[in-house]
Order: structure tokens, then C-alpha cells, then sequence
């Protein structure tokens, strides 16, 4: 398992970094985010099919992929229509379906597989877009960063379970270890390098500390989804660390961490 968690890590942050980093001739993480999105929210109803309830899946998949592009146009006028269309059509198509079993609880299930993975998703895009790269190569390392710290912590030193109930591996040692890692990372971005963001020590530490507890917060959630549902991976997609849902969990909650972050305390950025 580590060893596949290696070699994936080996292969993969190259090519995230080059999606993040150029922007010509073509939106390039935004078509990653877009594939990696709708993937992931195939992945999330096949986990929800398990326990028999039929989302409208090919609904579901197109409107994430709506979420996911949107940063790209008049986001404050287009945002207000995807969640009314996102409500209001799968009620109609599930009202016209001949299965009425359960009706009520496909419909819930096809908009939070929607808002869940499309929407928050959608807040990497924008931070890519309106706040530039360096910000999102710090969302993308910093959670990397609290992610692998936070394994390793636990598998070395780990003794007082975090969450038993939700994810029995996890504990209060590797929470913190996550944390660790992920202000120590953040620091690293005041730097000057390329990848240099322009925040005081402070508030840069306290960006890190909240990027890895919603982070971590985030990869609980999934956990209990996948619990409740009797799951222990969304997908075999990505070797080592399960499926495409798995490696964004703490991802889009860190970006929304962010976004908001940024748009309230970091004004003139976004």
C-alpha cells in the first residue's frame, strides 16, 4: 500500500503541477477538474447504489460538470440557476419516472452527489482563475502536505482514536501531525520563490492550520458516507489510495477554506 501511495505520488504531483502551472492554449485544470469532478461523482452514486437507491445519474453527472466550468462565465448570475435547475428538474424527472419506490430518496441522493462534488469542487476552478496559481498550488500542497503527515504521524505514533465510529484508523496523534505539516508547508510559500504568496507570517500559519483541520474534516465526511453505505473505497482508481473521490475529499474542503479565506480576510486577491 505505501509503496503504491509512492509511485502514485511520483507520477501524479507532476502532472497536477503542469495543469496548475500553464495556462495556454486551453483551460488546463479546469479539464482536469472536470473529468477528475464527474469521475468522482459516478464514483459517489455508485456508492449510494449499494443501498439500492437510483440516483438520476446522467443528470447528475452533467450538472456537476455545469458547477465545474461556471468560474468560467457570469458566475453570480449562472450560480443561482445551476442550484435551482439542480432542485427543481430532478423533482420533475422523478415525479414522470414509472419507479416511484423510493422516489424521494433518489432525488435527495442526485443533488448532493451535485452540490457534494460539482459545486464545492467548482471553488478550485475559481480559486485558479481569480486568485492565480500560487494560491492553488498552496491549496493542492499544503493538503498534501497535512494528508501524508498526518498518515505517517498515525502509523508511527498513533495511539488515541480520532473519530472510532466514523474512521477507526485515524487518530488525535495524526490529526496533529497533519497539522503540523501543513503550517510548515505553508510557510514555505512566503518564500521567495515562484510559488511565493503575499501573507504575514501569521496569517499564513493560521491558513495552514485552517486548510488541514477542513481538510481533515472533509476526508471524515466521505468516511462516514462510505460507512454508512458499507463502502471501504469509493474506486480502484487511483492505486494506493483507493478512487478519484478518496484523493479530493480533503481537497474541496480545503478550497473553499481558501476561497472564502481570501475573498474576506485577504482582500484585493479575489
Amino acid at each position: 500500500m505505501l509503496k503504491q501511495r509512492l509511485i502514485t505520488a511520483l507520477f501524479g504531483i507532476p502532472v497536477i503541477s503542469a495543469v496548475i502551472w500553464f495556462e495556454g492554449p486551453l483551460p488546463w485544470f479546469t479539464i482536469l477538474a472536470a473529468v477528475w469532478s464527474v469521475l468522482a461523482v459516478y464514483e459517489f452514486y455508485r456508492i449510494v447504489g449499494v443501498s439500492r437507491i437510483l440516483p438520476l445519474v446522467c443528470f447528475g453527472l452533467v450538472w456537476s460538470l455545469f458547477f465545474i466550468i461556471s468560474p468560467h462565465f457570469d458566475y453570480a448570475l449562472l450560480l443561482p440557476l445551476l442550484l435551482t435547475t439542480a432542485i427543481a428538474l430532478p423533482a420533475i424527472l422523478v415525479v414522470f419516472l414509472p419507479r416511484k419506490q423510493d422516489a424521494l430518496h433518489n432525488w435527495a441522493w442526485t443533488i448532493a452527489g451535485i452540490l457534494y462534488v460539482g459545486w464545492l469542487a467548482s471553488y478550485l476552478v475559481g480559486i485558479r482563475l481569480e486568485a492565480g496559481r500560487n494560491w492553488l498550488f498552496f491549496v493542492f500542497f499544503v493538503t498534501f502536505a497535512s494528508d501524508s503527515a498526518a498518515y505517517f504521524t498515525g502509523r508511527l505514533c498513533g495511539r488515541h482514536r480520532l473519530a472510532p465510529l466514523v474512521s477507526p484508523k485515524k487518530t488525535w496523534e495524526g490529526a496533529v501531525g497533519g497539522i503540523v505539516g501543513a503550517v510548515i508547508v505553508s510557510l514555505l510559500f512566503t518564500l521567495p520563490t515562484p510559488l511565493q504568496v503575499v501573507m504575514g507570517y501569521g496569517q499564513v500559519v493560521l491558513l495552514g492550520l485552517l486548510v488541514s483541520v477542513f481538510g481533515q474534516i472533509g476526508d471524515l465526511t466521505e468516511s462516514l458516507l462510505k460507512r454508512n453505505m458499507s463502502v471501504k473505497d469509493s474506486g480502484r482508481m487511483v492505486p494506493g489510495h483507493g478512487g478519484l473521490l478518496d484523493r479530493m475529499d480533503s481537497l474541496i474542503f480545503a478550497g473553499i477554506v481558501v476561497y472564502y479565506y481570501l475573498l474576506v480576510c485577504h482582500g484585493g486577491v479575489l
